[in-house]
């Protein structure tokens, strides 16, 4: 419980340190604390304005093992609602294991395709392993 209290603690210092997001690493630097030492997936967003300040991020979906499903229409009320242009994706493999499974590139793809239609840009989808993560973005699978 106090590891846990330690890390919580951790994320509000980095929370507060990291106001504008310049790569991968600030994104991951600043949700890693919500997504790490968990035994089952979640899927969360971070909502940028168009210079990239961070102006919200929110739980999506949480799942079991080695899955969570995600309904698009719960993203993009949220994004709408708080008026964001950007958008970084996160969800964690508790497995540890980095690589990107079919479903989430076919659902990052999905993503992607309606943010156009709102005219809101997917930045990265993030998936979050065990101290260290894989960005669609770096790796150009965006």
């Amino acid at each position: 419980m106090a590891s846990s209290e330690l890390a919580k603690r951790k994320s509000l210092e980095v929370q507060s340190e990291i106001k504008k997001i310049k790569s991968s690493q600030d994104a991951y630097n600043f949700m890693k604390y919500h997504l790490h030492d968990l035994n089952h997936e979640q899927f969360w967003i971070m909502l940028l304005s168009r210079s990239n300040s961070i102006l919200h991020f929110t739980k999506i979906s949480q799942g079991g093992l080695s899955a969570t499903l995600v309904d698009p229409k719960l993203i993009f009320s949220t994004a709408l609602e708080r008026k964001a242009s950007g958008l970084v994706l996160f969800h964690n493999h508790p497995s540890g294991n980095l690589q990107a499974s079919e479903n989430d590139k076919k659902l990052t793809q999905k993503i992607v395709k309606s943010a156009e239609l709102l005219e809101i840009t997917v930045l990265d989808h993030i998936i979050v392993g065990q101290n260290t993560y894989f960005s669609f973005a770096d790796e150009h699978e965006l």
